[in-house]
């Protein structure tokens, strides 16, 4: 039972991991013009961090028991960062899941102090949270005031949960707040990175 369970696990992985792919090769520039504008949050799938889920021994303030960044990823992180500030968005704050993986993504793209989020942990492992953690993003989403642009670094799961939308390891998503009650998912934002 326990090796069926693994080996859906890794089924569904390889679909998201597809499913990540079309997005990679979609055509999402015209979002940049609205990036500029403001008024939107960037939810932004950790960089590369090779493997799958975390390993049994892991513990939260522990980076060396977790799954973190690779050299690429540190590199899609820097160039991730780069894109934002080589198209002149501002950014107002940057959030981040407590993983190591996502914080280390969120500091290196250096675009600004980084704030530790908890709503933005992973569920992956504790699926009861899903929809009382999404919920409290989707509130968090509509109840701040976003004048520039917000970048929250966080898990596939979580953006998948809010959005709909499953981006590969360093794709983004872009959503606005259109009412007090509601999110618009402007749609994916790929950084064509090498």
């Amino acid at each position: 039972m326990i090796r069926m369970t693994y080996i859906l696990l890794a089924l569904l992985f390889a679909l998201v991991s597809l499913r990540g792919e079309v997005l990679a090769n979609s055509d999402t520039t015209d979002l940049w013009p609205r990036l500029a504008q403001g008024g939107v949050a960037v939810l932004i799938r950790h960089a590369l961090a090779p493997g799958f889920s975390d390993p049994p021994t892991f513990k939260l303030g522990d980076c060396s028991t977790q799954r973190n960044l690779s050299d690429t990823g540190r590199r899609q992180a820097r160039q991730i960062g780069a894109m934002f500030r080589q198209r002149g968005v501002t950014i107002g704050n940057v959030y981040t899941s407590q993983w190591c993986r996502c914080r280390d993504t969120a500091e290196l793209l250096e675009l600004g102090p980084v704030t530790p989020l908890p709503l933005l942990n992973s569920f992956f492992e504790t699926r009861e949270r899903e929809q009382e953690q999404t919920e409290a993003l989707a509130r968090f989403l509509k109840t701040t005031p976003i004048s520039h642009v917000i970048v929250l670094v966080t898990h596939q799961v979580n953006i998948s949960a809010l959005t709909g939308v499953y981006p590969a390891s360093g794709e983004a998503v872009v959503v606005e707040a259109e009412t007090s009650n509601a999110l618009r998912v402007l749609g994916p934002l790929s950084f064509s990175l090498k």
